[in-house]
């Protein structure tokens, strides 16, 4: 059997033993911990009357949760580390905790000291930790335990109240969140119960896996490049979440080795990761849709909190070290089966399918689920076996206050950074017809079918079918110049995809005869 560290040299077909045997925590180990975490819990309950001194308030605590991999039921042998999050009757909104969260922290640093329990189970420093958000650092020496355990502990806003199962925040809390306009991730603690359920609920299996990714990042990755600005191990464990959601259908019975190689494969192909939950928030709010959006526009890989879009947990790291190490990984025994062939991956993409409703003026809406990744020419070949056009097909789409855009045949949505729901307008044109963007004020942006060699009053004629706004009062602009009834539309040099400007004249205009 491999020693610890040594997943390396392990078989494939050995890694549920290597987990079983290397990596799960003993009872005893979880039992000593658990009387380090109930005593800083003790001590963090307890009012004191200092609180009120400071902030000119009482402050209470209101619950304490445990946020780490203890919590999330996915901690490694002789992990050390907790993480406690405090919530306070302080912090009434996302930006009182902005406000008084250093203030607390102080507080909390003073009482510490002064503790006789913590100091007889072995407190040895006490100090702020810089992060995303500041958090204070506590090193305990238990007689119990040989290793020095670390307590971190987090103030927090209590945004979400008792939670139930299956517990969905209402929409005005993400729309707080979201004009709270702070930097990403700062408020994440005040929804660490939903990120601990996210993972605590999940199968055995998986909470394995979880391990296995957690100890190779932990061994081979960050152990190598200790001063690398790499990603937080949260951002491998959604993506491993993510690969086992779509590549087992949420199966509790699969191959770890499977799993690691499908895990490795989608970091070396990070550049084009873009993973997203809509589990806790939901996008029906205008407020979320439009953040969450914009989010998705960002560079990727983007992998969001599942319980706060505001966090892109993927943002800002060098993934390309991870990518050459997980490129190395997947040479070794570990990603190898008994006949020498290496494992084989799930079918994961590196981006969910979305759902793009077709529409299209006298036809009912046509609803495709599409990966974001796919060539749009596939878009047309799923509507041409729908419908059995003849012509060319035009697909164009339009985001809030942008221009409509012609959709290109080989590009894909990703492409034009689209990886939600959309909307697109299919336009069938034929020869010599092209399509011609016209522009309302009040009616947005829509597509049309126009012949260059007719009038502008034939196609006035046509607007009018379609907006019910008469042609004597339609006015038409093209690059700033008005287009005359009795003029021929190519006479104007308009192009495939063009814009013209719609407006509607006054009455007294629209009865003035043309010069």
């Amino acid at each position: 059997m491999a020693l610890a560290g040594e997943l390396f040299d392990t078989p494939a077909s050995r890694l549920d033993s290597f987990v079983a045997q290397w990596l799960l925590p003993s009872r005893e180990w979880r039992a000593k911990m658990k009387k380090v975490v109930r005593t800083v819990e003790r001590f963090l309950k307890e009012e004191d009357s200092q609180a009120e001194h400071l902030l000119g308030q009482k402050v209470r605590v209101l619950k304490v949760i445990q946020a780490d991999s203890f919590g999330k039921g996915t901690a490694l042998r002789n992990a050390a580390e907790v993480e406690l999050v405090v919530f306070l009757s302080c912090f009434h909104s996302f930006r009182e905790e902005a406000k008084f969260h250093q203030a607390v922290l102080s507080l909390i640093q003073k009482k510490l000291w002064r503790r006789q329990d913590l100091l007889a189970l072995g407190l040895k420093d006490v100090y702020v930790a810089q992060g995303v958000p500041d958090a204070l650092v506590v090193t305990i020496q238990p007689s119990e335990i040989s290793e020095l355990v670390t307590v971190t502990i987090v103030p927090a806003y209590r945004a979400l109240g008792p939670l139930v199962p299956n517990f969905r925040p209402p929409p005005e809390v993400y729309e707080s969140l979201i004009k709270a306009h702070c930097y990403p991730g700062i408020f994440s603690p005040s929804f660490r119960e939903l990120q601990t359920d996210f993972v605590k609920h999940r199968p055995t299996k998986l909470k394995n896996l979880l391990r296995l990714v957690k100890h190779w990042y932990l061994q081979y990755v960050q152990a190598k490049c200790p001063r690398a600005n790499l990603p937080p191990i949260y951002a491998l464990e959604l993506l491993t979440i993510y690969a086992w959601e779509m590549g087992t259908d949420e199966s509790e019975n699969f191959r770890l080795d499977e799993g690691l190689t499908t895990v490795m494969e989608l970091l070396q192909a990070h550049e084009f990761i873009c993973i997203y939950w809509t589990k806790y928030y939901t996008l029906q709010s205008p407020d979320i849709d439009t953040f969450v959006r914009k989010q998705l526009k960002k560079r990727r890989p983007i992998i969001l909190d599942p319980v706060d879009p505001t966090h892109n947990v993927a943002e800002g790291y060098r993934w390309d070290i991870v990518a050459q190490r997980a490129c190395q990984c997947l040479k070794q025994d570990c990603c190898y089966d008994n006949q020498e062939a290496q494992v084989p991956c799930w079918n994961v993409k590196n981006a969910r399918d979305i759902q793009v409703t077709v529409e299209q003026g006298g036809h009912s809406d046509l609803i495709l689920w599409v990966n974001p990744y796919e060539p749009i020419r596939k878009i047309k070949e799923k509507v041409q076996r729908s419908r059995g056009y003849s012509g060319l097909q035009r697909l164009s789409f339009q985001e809030p206050s942008g221009d409509r855009k012609l959709l290109s045949s080989h590009c894909s949505l990703a492409y034009y950074e689209v990886f939600s729901s959309i909307r697109i307008c299919l336009l069938e044109t034929f020869s010599p017809e092209i399509q011609v963007f016209v522009r309302h004020p009040d009616q947005g942006t829509h597509a049309y079918a126009m012949n260059p060699n007719d009038l502008v009053l034939t196609f006035k004629g046509q607007l009018e079918d379609a907006l019910g706004l008469r042609r004597n009062l339609q006015q038409l602009e093209y690059q700033g110049q008005v287009l005359q009834d009795w003029v021929v539309l190519g006479s104007y040099d308009i192009q495939d995809s063009d814009t013209l400007i719609l407006t509607q004249k006054r009455a007294r205009e629209a009865s003035c005869p043309p010069n």
